[in-house]
């Protein structure tokens, strides 16, 4: 097995990006990263600022599924780069490393709570004007075709119909 592996990552350098493959999570030992969605594009937003002890990378590494956000040094950082072969040692040697990984992931789950109930209330009020309702619906129909894609269970994929979301 090998051993987890220390990186100095310089500031402003992208660990992470959204939408791509990775199996490896980091856990910040010195400095801060940001984490983004839609990281460089018009719609870009700072789903937060998190710094030592934080994980990040886990969703990845946990479900063999693409990145969901992009991580970018905030400062210079010093990280443990965790691979699936390294992951069980990583748990066994310290515990707190899996209440770091659920607290992260809890973390950033609120924060998409937050911005979805943001952006509910954006697509309400913009609702409003009768020219805009054709254009929702078809925005919602595409979003329900993304959101069975990322279905993380694929047990339930099968369950999802038009009428669930």
């Amino acid at each position: 097995m090998a051993e987890p592996k220390l990186i100095k990552v310089p500031k402003d350098t992208v660990i992470l990006k959204e939408g791509e493959q990775s199996e490896v999570m980091y856990k910040i030992l010195k400095g801060h990263a940001e984490m983004y969605l839609n990281y460089g594009e018009e719609s870009e937003s700072l789903l937060g600022i998190i710094g030592e002890q934080s994980c990040f990378g886990e969703f990845g590494l946990l479900t063999k599924k693409p990145a969901i956000y992009t991580v970018t040094a905030y400062s210079e950082l010093l990280l443990l780069r965790i691979t699936e072969a390294d992951f069980g040692s990583f748990i066994v040697e310290n515990h707190k490393n899996i209440q770091d990984i659920m607290r992260n992931m809890a973390d950033s789950m609120m924060v998409m709570h937050f911005q979805i109930e943001l952006l509910n209330k954006e697509i309400l009020e913009y609702g409003k004007n009768e020219k805009n309702r054709e254009a929702i619906k078809d925005s919602i129909r595409n979003a329900k075709q993304l959101m069975k894609q990322y279905a993380v269970y694929s047990n339930y994929r099968d369950h999802y119909d038009d009428t669930v979301f």
